[in-house]
């Protein structure tokens, strides 16, 4: 009898040790389950960038982005004048202060035609008025 106790031990052990790696491999496996789903997580987001690369370097060059339109300056020289002085003074100006950069006289005649074409530059939109009288460079 006391080799079959012996035995049934050996087999109690046998049996014991089954269901432990029985249960270690129902673990591996869940976790290679697991994993494998990763995988195929992180192969699929590889598969999209891929394509992503393969589309943008499939796409034409974007022209270059088109200049903001420019208020057109009228041509007379005296417009480009004022607006070089009032670029040069960073600051807003009158029109008497123009005719005096500009080493114009002081007459009503000069003072009138700088603020008409003050005005002019400021309904085109290349110089503002921020109060009467006063005109800037946009920016200043």
């Amino acid at each position: 009898m006391s080799e079959n106790s012996q035995v049934t031990v050996i087999l109690e052990h046998i049996k014991a040790r089954e269901r432990e790696l029985a249960d270690q491999a129902g673990q591996v496996r869940a976790r290679i389950e697991e994993l494998t789903r990763q995988l195929g997580e992180i192969d699929t987001e590889s598969e999209n960038l891929r394509i992503t690369r393969k589309t943008l370097l499939a796409l034409p060059l974007p022209s270059p982005a088109a200049e903001p339109e420019r208020p057109d300056i009228p041509d007379h020289p005296a417009y480009h004048q004022i607006l070089t002085a009032l670029t040069d003074s960073g600051r807003p100006m009158r029109a008497r202060d123009l005719c005096q950069a500009l080493d114009l006289p002081i007459l009503p005649k000069n003072t009138e035609g700088i603020r008409s074409k003050l005005k002019r530059l400021v309904s085109r939109g290349i110089l503002l008025e921020p109060e009467p009288g006063l005109f800037a460079r946009p920016g200043v």
